[in-house]
């Protein structure tokens, strides 16, 4: 299953209301969640023909801007709403985390196919904008092999509020202290090095990235590999360099058996087998909807989307939700009116 044929999917999910079902439900928000989104909600149609989802891929800051003002049944966002967003919604908030994913560190060097190593202090200096070369003795010492070129290092980010961009600034704000101190933690952020460019969503990244010899970005493992892109082997917290794989994201998740909207960050964990770029996905609903009727549609289909609908997660190069997540997310949703 690709992001061309899950995009198919979306489309068909989106135009089928006009002709078919009785009730369209809208979301929007993360990047990071479309793929495994457009491939559920194609199946969740499939098996009730009188409901769709319509998806909007808008970027976790404008999921949580749609969410607040109502135009949507839910959103979906990479990082869970602070209180200063909570304060804003106008009612009670439930957050349910729903997916996991990884967020690769992708690079476009002709001729270098992926396998280069990076280091997590590399990655925070090529950001802080300290190493602007490929060429730089601090990469080619961890490269020995390959005839890395003197090319300037174009630095590639979200350009929109991003979920993926606080998962990734969460890893380099546990990473470096300088980051920390000087950018921080955010859906987003001030980009310091001087060769920052900007894309919107996942997929303007990915884009950015293959039509740009030279540089370097983050992007979540779905898009990746969809786009071909070639992508770093990231040395974690215990020295291990490790892919971002379903396998290794698990074992990130692995690491922290309770999550919740307050605590949630899997970034950086000490474990040789964990990628160090991974995190989960959320989506927002209110506790008590406006319609009551739409409110228990849509509680039936999250409480699908949590549970039976995991395995499809695998199918598009995300990382079902572990057994006990499944149960949290549960209860959470048991509080919706």
């Amino acid at each position: 299953m690709n992001l061309l044929r899950a995009s198919a999917f979306a489309i068909v999910a989106m135009a089928a209301p006009t002709a078919f079902a009785a009730t369209q439900i809208v979301g929007a928000g993360s990047s990071f969640d479309f793929p495994f989104f457009s491939k559920a909600f194609y199946e969740y149609t499939e098996k009730h023909p009188d409901v769709t989802v319509n998806y909007q891929s808008i970027g976790s800051g404008g999921g949580i801007q749609q969410f607040t003002a109502k135009t949507v049944d839910f959103g979906a966002s990479d990082v869970p709403m602070n209180s200063a967003e909570l304060s804003r919604a106008g009612g009670p908030v439930l957050q349910i985390p729903i997916t996991l994913g990884g967020a690769g560190v992708a690079y476009n060097l002709p001729g270098i196919e992926k396998g280069m190593k990076l280091t997590r202090e590399v990655i925070a200096d090529i950001y802080l904008g300290k190493i602007t070369k490929w060429n730089d003795p601090a990469i080619t010492k961890l490269n020995p092999d390959m005839k890395l070129p003197d090319m300037a290092i174009t630095v590639v980010h979200r350009s929109d509020g991003s979920g993926t961009t606080y998962i990734f600034t969460d890893f380099l704000s546990n990473v470096s202290p300088e980051w920390k101190s000087k950018v921080g933690t955010n859906k987003d952020v001030q980009w310091p090095a001087p060769s920052s460019v900007g894309g919107k969503g996942n997929e303007g990244v990915a884009g950015l990235v293959k039509q740009t010899p030279g540089s370097i970005g983050y992007v979540e493992l779905a898009y990746l590999l969809e786009n071909n892109l070639a992508y770093a082997q990231v040395q974690n917290k215990a020295g291990t360099y490790v892919y971002p794989t379903v396998d290794t994201v698990a074992a990130a998740a692995a690491t922290k058996p309770s999550v919740s909207s307050t605590d949630f960050s899997i970034v950086d964990t000490a474990c040789a087998q964990c990628y160090p770029i991974s995190g989960y996905s959320w989506v927002m609903l209110y506790q008590k909807p406006q319609d009551p009727a739409r409110g228990k549609l849509v509680k039936e289909i999250m409480t699908w989307l949590a549970t039976q609908a995991q395995p499809i997660a695998k199918t598009v190069d995300y990382v079902p939700l572990p057994d006990n997540v499944q149960k949290q997310a549960l209860s959470v949703l048991g509080q919706m009116e």
